[in-house]
């Protein structure tokens, strides 16, 4: 069936999303996931084909594959998930998308980079929120500072997290922290440098997170050093700081069971998505003391995980990707974000 994309994980909270914009759009994406009853009526709710199956019932995943161009994989933990699916893209001829933030599922992928050539499809991790609008706006700060060596980037505004999101960042809570520094990602505390960022509408201290761009900025526009900042609230933050000393702690298994526990379902309303907005700013500088700064403001991070995803999707269908492990900003550039309609983009300096 030339045309159509499965979507994967379809039932929760952001597949969800992405599934009801796909069909306002008129687009027919098969949607699969482990949970027979919620997938079964959310396709009957969009009059859509569905599959069931767990990705380890390779017989099945491979013959829902056989049905598709792509996937668009929403099923978190993806460090967890993301190597079953992207294996069988691989085995299958298929190119492969997801919406992951995670440091180590991008460098994973990236990894697969001869595989993915081979097989003549496009790996594309971090569709969404992660990592579209960070990864535009930090190739048109190295198009406007070509001499650029080092990076900063900076988020604020996602308003509640959905529960998935959520579960991913207690799974990694006592991880640390990681910048990329001198071309390496090197690990360092959590919260290691915080600073004021003046995002335009407001100005907010931020603090260093592993984000995605950590990895995937580096591929994008070869800058060498690298760090992505977030503002979080007070609580937050100090849970942060002291997983530095408990790190250890809040790693194991009982810890780890009683906070997943504790996260509640869903994620924001329709209501509160619409009122929602995301501020983004970066900097780039170079040896020689030159310096850029930008920012861009989008709709709410689920939002335009939805967009930019669907976004991406349409375009590989429509014969536009690039074989092998790619960025969202290195195959369709740094305006590839301001087709998406609430975003803008301002240079400051």
């Amino acid at each position: 069936m030339a045309g159509t994309f499965l979507i994967y994980g379809a039932n929760g909270y952001t597949g969800e999303l992405i599934t009801r914009y796909a069909a306002q759009r008129g687009m027919k994406p098969i949607l699969a996931g482990r949970n027979s009853i919620a997938i079964e009526e959310l396709a009957k709710k969009h009059h859509l084909d569905y599959r069931v199956f767990s990705l380890d019932e390779t017989s099945r995943l491979d013959a829902a594959l056989q049905k598709v161009d792509l996937v668009l994989h929403c099923a978190g933990p993806f460090s967890l998930t993301s190597r079953p699916m992207v294996d069988a893209c691989l085995r299958n001829k298929k190119h492969y998308t997801d919406i992951t933030g995670e440091i180590a599922v991008f460098e994973s992928m990236a990894a697969l980079n001869d595989k993915a050539r081979a097989s003549e499809v496009m790996v594309m991790p971090g569709v969404g929120f992660d990592v579209v609008p960070s990864d535009c706006l930090a190739l048109h700060l190295k198009e406007r500072l070509p001499s650029a060596t080092h990076l900063s980037l900076a988020f604020y505004g996602m308003g509640r997290i959905s529960h998935g999101t959520q579960a991913t960042m207690t799974m990694n809570v006592g991880r640390g922290g990681a910048i990329r520094k001198d071309g390496k990602i090197t690990p360092v505390i959590a919260a290691w440098k915080s600073r004021e960022i003046d995002f335009g509408e407001v100005k907010k201290t931020g603090v260093t997170i592993p984000w995605g761009d950590v990895a995937t900025a580096y591929y994008s526009t070869g800058i060498p050093n690298i760090e992505v900042f977030t503002v979080m609230p007070k609580q937050n933050l100090k849970m942060l700081k002291l997983s530095r000393y408990l790190g250890w702690l809040l790693a194991t298994k009982p810890v780890q069971e009683y906070l997943q526990k504790q996260i509640p379902p869903g994620g924001p309303s329709d209501e509160d998505r619409a009122k929602g907005k995301t501020f983004l700013w970066g900097e780039a500088s170079d040896l020689n003391g030159n310096r850029v700064e930008s920012r861009l403001q989008t709709p709410e991070g689920y939002t335009i995980t939805a967009l930019a995803a669907l976004n991406i999707v349409q375009k590989i269908l429509d014969g536009n990707f690039t074989p092998g492990f790619q960025t969202p900003a290195k195959v369709y550039g740094a305006d590839l974000v301001l087709e998406i309609e609430g975003v803008t983009r301002q240079d400051v300096k």
